[in-house]
């Protein structure tokens, strides 16, 4: 968080201006597209904040603008970020720094941020850019707990050998401090031009074959000046695309055992003492494996005493394939006379319990130099094992399900498919997405959707065989393999029961919880013969699962991809639909059943693309939804509605209340009220004469969300309606509690009136309840004679359909407007 100049601005406190209206429509696009938080503060005041700022932060702009830039910084970092922005306007520092953040819900998070002094509206200021570094913090700490508890040193260097990460091991054995070693280069401390070129080649190995290089040696000058030898084995260490920027490696310091080994050769009687006193075991053995000498650390590694050891076979405390492995070994050094170094193998203690050891062998020979048996050295590297084991797991599952991993899944899919071109078996692959999950988010809370998130990953485990996989690719996607697939029919069961096994209740955070499940399914080799098109065209059938209605599932088919195409076409031309003109909006009437006049209408979005013709709101709707483009798209309905309204008023026209629909994603937006706001004063248009509507499953989506929101928007003096009433999840007693002025009755429930009995009786109920609640009743989709003459009857307030008029264009509207007799029997 970077603070302004000390000057402090005089005379008397101003309204707090928006933010936003004091920058470049370019300004306003790039920092849209930044990726993080940026904000300007101005003599130690917010001035401007973004909107992912406020969306990372939970702030809004207008609780921030004005205020002290220092007050939601945990306190005892706040001297740090000050001193950091005085030293920004002084020009003296730009580089990233962290700290810790306040969020509105009170949880501290760790933000990286970097800092520069501007001019903003002709004075000098600071911009800030910031993102969200707290899972990356958490992970580091992690990391560092596991690292910093073991004997071995860890560290990692960038491709030219500059240290960039290590444990305090690796100090300890360089002889370096933290600050010292940071960003040293392996040259200072491999001196002496063999290990400098042992290092070198190494390096140059790995960084070209790719593979790791287990257990080399080298030697390395601590900056006491003292030489020590280090054994360590090193691998390519690569970003998230692939792409190496550097090494990394385990490594420990041997030159106890070596020193211990050279004095072997020297001196019985020296070789003896120092073998007890070296954390290594020392062992020897006769041409059977027999143990013949060894040390205590022998003991303590197999839980022997020293009596159960002696002429035990070293067979004794291995399975068969580890027992193989030594036998190995141990003929290798007796055919070819070389010591064998760096091979591990599996033991089992006397109490039964696994370690893994690493072991270096060599023949052990007579005064004759004939061969009488082995001698080696092993140490205890179960704690490295681990350690590896567990950052490759990590690397390859998801931390929060232990399920594979995108990484993972798609190995084993390359694999399946490999064994399934040998063997010619098909093979399925089942796209999961968890349809309401996002409920539980925004209701519960994140940890609530965690449990589920666990709670589902276990019961599709269940369900499936050993030989099929499940995985987790993110978010509340997960995807399945399945192996030997005779019959499609196998797959569509399997199917069926994931849908059933996912609709079952949770109770979660002592909440009942309930999602469905969209599944797409491709087939091998049917839908593709490689895992990219495999897992592609799942995806895109699982994406019509979701326009069928959720809850089902969908196999990939020719018809699908063909609709995908067009889909993805309709998504491209949208996105420059608004700059190109080539959306417009026509007009519905409402008509006063008492009155016979028209007052209202509703504004209905069309678009005509050149290429594609006119594309119906059954197309362009849910892409909109999808993308997000809704929300741009409905702010612009919402102003050329409003100023439309205004310019009938100055024709002379009779004013009217324009309805305009939001969208689901228009009403989680931060920047709703504002954008109404902006529109009415645009426009010049009275807020009572616009009214925008809603469905109620877009309410009850999370009702304690909502609700206050709606309250908001309707204290500027702007209208509420329900639309499409009766469709959603909302009961007739619900309806009481939401702040809306008009109830719309779906026109599922007015076709066919008053012949069909059960959209009577519907129709009938919810004009009785909206008189009760003192709401304006409209049937939408009036169509015929018998059906106006029905709702007059039940004194519904107003009507709106082709019967009295279809959607047109604005001028046609005015002529109507213009034209149009009020009298009670009008239609």
């Amino acid at each position: 968080m970077a603070i302004a100049d000390k000057t402090k601005s005089a005379g008397k406190p101003k309204k707090k201006p928006s933010s936003r209206n004091n920058l470049s429509v370019l300004a306003k696009a790039i920092i849209a597209n930044a990726g993080v938080g940026i904000y300007i503060v101005q003599h130690g005041k917010f001035v401007y904040v973004s909107e992912l700022y406020q969306k990372i932060t939970g702030y809004t702009d207008s609780e921030l603008i004005g205020t002290d830039s220092l007050i939601n910084i945990y306190p005892e970092d706040r001297e740090k970020v000050r001193n950091q922005a005085i030293k920004c306007l002084k020009r003296e520092s730009f580089e990233p720094y962290e700290y810790r953040f306040v969020k509105r819900n009170y949880e501290i998070m760790y933000i990286l941020e970097t800092v520069a002094p501007i001019i903003y509206q002709g004075k000098r200021a600071t911009l800030g850019s910031f993102m969200d570094i707290t899972e990356r913090k958490i992970m580091e700490e992690k990391y560092s707990s596991i690292l910093e508890n073991i004997q071995e040193g860890y560290f990692e260097v960038d491709l030219a050998g500059n240290f960039t990460f290590f444990n305090d091991s690796v100090c300890r054995v360089l002889g370096y401090s933290r600050e010292e070693l940071m960003g040293i280069n392996n040259r200072q401390y491999t001196k002496d031009k063999e290990s400098a070129k042992k290092v070198f080649q190494a390096y140059s190995q790995v960084y070209k074959t790719g593979e790791p290089l287990k257990e080399f040696g080298w030697h390395i000058t601590r900056k006491d000046g003292a030489r020590r030898y280090i054994e360590g084995s090193i691998s390519l260490l690569k970003d998230s695309s692939g792409k190496p920027i550097g090494f990394r490696g385990i490594s420990h310091d041997v030159t106890e055992r070596k020193n211990s080994e050279e004095a072997l050769r020297q001196s019985e009687e020296k070789y003896r003492s120092i073998l007890e006193n070296i954390q290594e075991a020392y062992f020897e053995v006769d041409l059977n494996g027999n143990f013949t000498f060894f040390n205590d650390s022998l003991c303590r590694i197999t839980g022997c005493s020293r009596e159960e050891l002696i002429g035990a076979n070293h067979r004794q405390f291995s399975d068969k394939e580890n027992a193989k492995k030594v036998f190995l070994a141990f003929n290798k050094v007796y055919r070819i006379g070389d010591p064998t170094e760096g091979f591990d193998w599996l033991i089992i203690r006397k109490d039964g319990t696994k370690r893994y050891i690493e072991s270096s062998v060599s023949l052990r020979k007579d005064s004759g130099d004939k061969p009488v048996g082995f001698k080696g050295v092993i140490r205890d590297i179960t704690e490295r094992k681990q350690i590896e084991r567990e950052l490759n797991h990590m690397a390859t599952h998801d931390a929060l399900t232990g399920l594979p991993n995108r990484l993972m899944f798609s190995q084993l899919l390359n694999h399946a498919i490999m064994s399934a071109q040998r063997n010619k078996k098909q093979l399925a692959v089942l796209f999961i997405d968890l349809d309401r999950f996002k409920i539980i988010n925004d209701s519960l809370g994140h940890e609530a959707g965690d449990q589920m998130l666990k709670e589902i990953a276990g019961r599709f485990r269940h369900l499936l065989r050993a030989v099929d996989v499940v995985g987790r690719l993110g978010g509340d996607e997960f995807i399945i393999l399945i192996e030997e697939v005779n019959e499609l029919n196998q797959v569509a069961t399997l199917a069926h029961k994931i849908l059933a096994t996912t609709l079952k209740p949770a109770v979660i955070m002592g909440e009942e919880c309930r999602v469905t499940a969209s599944i797409g399914i491709s087939i091998y080799p049917r839908d593709g013969q490689d895992e990219q098109s495999l897992m592609k065209n799942a995806d895109i059938a699982m994406y019509f699962a979701k326009e069928e209605g959720k809850n089902n599932y969908q196999f990939y088919s020719d018809n699908i991809q063909s609709m995908a195409n067009e889909r993805l076409s309709i998504e491209t031309n949208l996105r420059r639909a608004l700059e190109r003109n080539e959306l417009f909006l026509n007009y519905q009437a409402k008509l006063d059943f008492k009155t016979g006049a028209i007052t209202g209408v509703e504004a209905l979005l069309r678009w005509n693309n050149p290429y594609l013709g006119s594309v119906t709101p059954t197309q362009l709707i849910p892409v909109a939804e999808e993308t997000g483009l809704i929300v741009p798209i409905g702010r612009w309905v919402m102003k050329t509605a409003c100023a439309q309204n205004v310019a009938w008023q100055q024709q002379g026209l009779p004013p009217v209340c324009m309805a305009v629909n939001l969208s689901l994603r228009q009403l989680m937006d931060d920047n709703l009220l504002s954008d109404i706001q902006t529109a009415l004063k645009e426009s010049g248009l009275r807020p009572n004469l616009l009214e925008l509507e809603i469905t109620e499953s877009m309410v009850m989506h999370n009702p304690t969300r909502m609700i206050p929101v709606l309250t908001k928007i309707k204290e500027t003096g702007v209208r509420l309606a329900i639309d499409d009433f009766g469709t959603g999840y909302s009961s007739l007693a619900q309806i009481k509690h939401f702040p809306i002025n008009t109830l719309k009755v779906d026109r599922s429930f007015i076709r066919n009136l008053p012949q069909d009995s059960e959209n009577k009786a519907i129709t009938e109920a919810v004009i009785i309840m909206g008189k009760n609640l003192s709401l304006t009743v409209v049937a939408e989709g009036v169509e015929t004679k018998e059906e106006e003459n029905f709702l007059r009857q039940q004194v519904c307030d107003e009507m709106q359909g082709f019967y009295f008029s279809k959607p047109i264009d604005p001028d046609k509207f005015a002529d109507l407007l213009r034209n149009h007799k009020a009298s009670p029997k009008t239609h």
